[in-house]
């Protein structure tokens, strides 16, 4: 016997992630209200749809490459690594989140909305993050033979 998961028609399986990243102490209904505020925002700050605006901040956010830590003979060294796409979409829900929790003086779902207006424009916090892992990556290049031990 399978459990049937509720899922709202009106969301998709990575809304109801992005919603699960965004829940604290399992009050997932204050979470999925929080999103859904964020979307009636982002539908009246662009006249366009929330759910394309969303997604497309979570495709710029996404990072290609990200540096690890590796211990080799006593140093360490940052090599740089692929992200394989699961991490990308945690990794991005996880900055985006980071950056609006971290503005102060507005609900949060103000928060969220202009923070994922911003990435979906390629600017803001979350994609500087983005931006800074991409330049350690590229700045360590040096050590990406390093990769296979």
């Amino acid at each position: 016997m399978t459990i049937k998961q509720y899922i709202p028609e009106d969301s998709s399986p990575l809304q109801e992630k992005f919603i699960n990243y965004l829940m604290i102490q399992g009050k997932k209904s204050t979470a999925r209200r929080i999103f859904n505020e964020t979307l009636k925002l982002l539908s009246k700050k662009e006249s366009g749809d929330p759910e394309k605006i969303f997604r497309t901040a979570i495709d710029n956010v996404k990072p290609q490459m990200e540096v690890k830590a590796k211990r080799i003979g006593g140093a360490v060294y940052q090599v740089p690594r692929e992200v394989k796409p699961d991490r990308q979409i945690a990794l991005a829900f996880r900055w985006i989140i980071q950056a609006a929790k971290a503005k102060k003086g507005a609900p949060m779902a103000q928060k969220l909305a202009s923070e994922l207006f911003d990435a979906s424009k390629e600017q803001g916090t979350a994609m500087k993050k983005k931006e800074d892992t991409h330049r350690m990556a590229e700045a360590n290049k040096a050590f990406a033979h390093l990769a296979k031990y």
